[in-house]
């Protein structure tokens, strides 16, 4: 136990700075000084018939000519305070401020302050410890236990000051729970920075100059006070220690916040709710955390929430994300994650965005090695279903969904935007490919649309791309479809008795490709068996591989085409020809999403050189050099729609014919996709049991209204109109 210390009356207050940490001519104020949002001039001695009256109204002073104030000071607005050390105290006025319809008025009671500068109109009642703190104007302070700072205060940022040893620097362990890939938080941190720094662990100069540069983004020094920004108001809460506030800040009934930043602004304003726990992290502009919940080592990221008891540990929760109820330990999960309902809990994982756990998924429920180092890697648009089960280590592709079940044994999903069941009466796993495409087009194409709705962030400083079909998942097409052509050629080989051991998969997959391309009914009675998807030896049954295939297909075309018309949209008078000329270049076939960002392979790779030898050498530049790849991305993306649309038709050279057919084409599939919006969302309004609530259609209807009214719907109907309009003129133009 640690013993309680017995000083001079005279320390509270004073040397806040140990002598051993004062820098040469600068005295303890000095950061003080220079945080401080009022010039100096405006402070002056109280009058002694100003002390007079502060006595007479139960306040006390160690020193009284420490005590400094503005002209504009009515001594009567303060009662029964205890004032140590430097106090400067901005304008008081007998004005009451209301929030909420709390009303208090301007002014300072039943109190203890300690060497604080506080603010114009600020309202501070029953605070019965509040030291080393600047406080902005028009704040309020009401019910706070203690409320201070300490003179090596880091503010959640990953650093150690002077004269701290190593072993107090607080890290991040994230997306493995040994720290084998932790990182340092700092304010102003993306989910960008946590993933280079996180995931490329064998550059040992890379790990070493992000741990100098987040080192150096902050003064070392000691002395810097805790600040609440103006127009804040914290209540009915208990420890406050080592925090820095933004403006236009809302804490009722936090238990504890420690070690913290806090952004926040009058259009972004950050909320902190009953019951709540923060120790050790960085909290984004405009979050909402509520009821309960508990973090400890995080980052929450711009426009987040944590709600209903969440506990988020060692984690990174990007961008426009909501957790709620659930368990989140060891993670780093990019912009657009949803996780709601008390028995969810994600563990060991990086998660890639626009993702949903539904009530009972376990991502990560267990380790299946003698060490707790596995991880779970999940691409965009990851789906677990009700009561999922998740083994480490596990690897999912973008846009997967699983069907409810335990699966029994790791898995390494390759193929996009799939289904995945696990079959316990067959006693196999079932995969079905383009499922999204296939069956689930509103969910789909709605998905782009609402990420982009609710990106309500005024920082964008992480760079998103939301749209379902981008250079990730293009390639990851490619990839699943040659798979289907190999597991097709083997599946015919094998119907046929004919060994396939010497053929490679170069010949597999030409067997398989003519197959899939052929009449359906020569593929009707295959058997397709997946390869390398899950560690086992039952069968992994390839569903619906022919219609699969052809979905995938139409995916690549309308990618290419769409970002084509893109192109031509931004060049006026541009035709084909013109477009082929300014976009010809070899396939990028590598991408790496950098927290929700797609950058080339080789951009990455010279992002790592840049760091690792010092050409960009501080956070700012690493995020401007995010911005400079941003900028040219839509260019980058055009160009590799471009290459995508000489290899879907196996044309090195397009030729204006190519390109009208292909328009053709897209006109075709765009009206696919408005078909199967309306399809998929219709099988809602149609289903029987559904109905079954209702005691007519009419209440139905008065409740839920039809599919025609359905927003999306309608939009989608729209779009599709447009479109048709916009290919008709590049026809004309070409």
């Amino acid at each position: 136990m640690t013993d309680v210390i017995i000083e001079s009356i005279d320390s509270i207050g004073n040397n806040f700075i140990p002598s051993e940490f004062l820098q040469p001519d600068k005295d303890e104020y000095y950061y003080r000084n220079q945080q401080t949002l009022w010039a100096k001039d405006r402070w002056r001695h109280l009058h002694s018939n100003e002390i007079d009256e502060l006595v007479k109204n139960d306040n006390v002073a160690d020193n009284w000519d420490q005590i400094l104030v503005t002209n504009q000071f009515i001594p009567r607005q303060l009662k029964n305070n205890t004032f140590f050390g430097l106090v400067r105290i901005g304008n008081i006025r007998a004005v009451v401020l209301e929030y909420h319809e709390l009303k208090l008025p301007v002014g300072i009671s039943n109190s203890l302050i300690i060497s604080c500068d506080i603010g114009d109109d600020v309202a501070i009642h029953n605070v019965k410890y509040l030291a080393h703190f600047i406080i902005g104007d028009r704040c309020i302070l009401a019910n706070i236990d203690e409320m201070h700072t300490t003179n090596h205060a880091k503010f959640g940022n990953g650093i150690i000051k002077e004269g701290e040893p190593e072993n107090v620097r607080v890290w991040l362990d994230i997306m493995n729970e040994t720290g084998s890939r932790k990182v340092l938080a700092f304010d102003g941190m993306i989910t960008a920075d946590a993933y280079l720094w996180a995931k490329y662990r064998e550059d040992s100069l890379l790990q070493k100059k992000l741990k100098e540069i987040t080192q150096k983004s902050f003064d070392a020094h000691r002395g810097y006070y805790g600040m609440v920004g103006e127009q804040s108001v914290i209540k009915n809460s208990r420890v406050l220690k080592d925090v820095k506030i933004g403006s236009h800040c809302y804490i009722k009934g936090a238990s504890k916040l420690k070690n913290l930043t806090i952004n926040s602004s009058a259009s972004l304003s950050t909320q902190i709710g009953e019951g709540v726990e923060l120790v050790n992290g960085i909290i984004g502009y405009g979050c909402h955390i509520f009821y309960g919940c508990k973090a400890v080592r995080f980052i929450l990221g711009e426009n987040s929430n944590l709600k209903y008891g969440a506990r988020l540990i060692n984690s990174f929760l990007g961008d426009n994300s909501t957790i709620s109820c659930c368990e989140v330990l060891n993670n780093l999960i990019f912009p657009a994650h949803e996780q709601h309902h008390n028995n969810s809990f994600l563990i060991s994982s990086v998660v890639l965005g626009q993702s949903n756990l539904a009530a009972g998924a376990t991502i990560g429920s267990n380790h299946n090695s003698r060490a707790n180092d596995n991880e779970i890697q999940a691409g965009r648009g990851f789906w677990p279903g009700l009561c999922s089960s998740v083994k480490h280590s596990s690897r999912f592709t973008s846009f997967v969904l699983l069907a409810k079940g335990a699966y029994p044994a790791e898995l390494n999903i390759t193929l996009p935007f799939s289904l995945i069941n696990n079959n316990e009466s067959k006693n196999q796993l079932e995969i079905l490919p383009a499922f999204w495409w296939l069956y689930n087009m509103y969910a789909l194409a709605r998905n782009s649309w609402k990420f982009h709705q609710r990106d309500n962030r005024q920082h964008k400083i992480q760079n998103i791309e939301f749209d379902y079909l981008a250079p990730d998942t293009i390639e990851e097409i490619f990839t699943a479809c040659r798979l289907l052509e190999i597991w097709t050629a083997k599946a015919a080989l094998r119907k046929k008795g004919d060994p396939f051991a010497e053929k490679d998969d170069n010949e597999l997959s030409k067997i398989g490709k003519e197959l899939l391309l052929g009449p359906q009914d020569k593929t009707q009675d295959l058997e397709v068996l997946g390869e390398n998807l899950e560690k086992s030896l039952r069968k992994v049954v390839i569903l619906k591989f022919y219609e699969a295939y052809h979905a995938y297909n139409e995916m690549l075309h309308f990618y290419a085409v769409t970002n084509l018309i893109e192109y031509l949209k931004s060049k006026p008078k541009a035709k084909f020809s013109a477009l082929r000329d300014a976009l010809t270049n070899e396939r990028e076939a590598h991408w790496e999403n950098l927290g929700g960002q797609l950058i080339s392979k080789k951009e990455v790779e010279q992002l790592r050189r840049d760091i690792g030898s010092g050409k960009l050498n501080n956070w700012n530049d690493i995020h401007n050099r995010y911005d400079e790849l941003w900028q040219d991305y839509q260019l980058e993306k055009q160009k590799h729609a471009y290459a995508v649309f000489c290899e879907i038709l196996e044309i090195a050279i397009p030729k204006k014919k190519d390109w009208l057919a292909a328009l053709d084409k897209s006109e075709e599939i765009q009206e696919y996709i408005n078909e199967q919006v309306y399809i998929s969302r219709k099988k809602d309004f149609d289903n029987p049991f559904r109905q079954a609530t209702y005691r007519n259609l009419e209440e139905m209807t008065a409740a839920i209204g039809t599919i025609e009214d359905n927003s999306f719907v309608q939009q989608v109907r729209k779009e599709t109109g447009n479109f048709k309009k916009i290919v008709e003129e590049f026809k004309k133009r070409n």
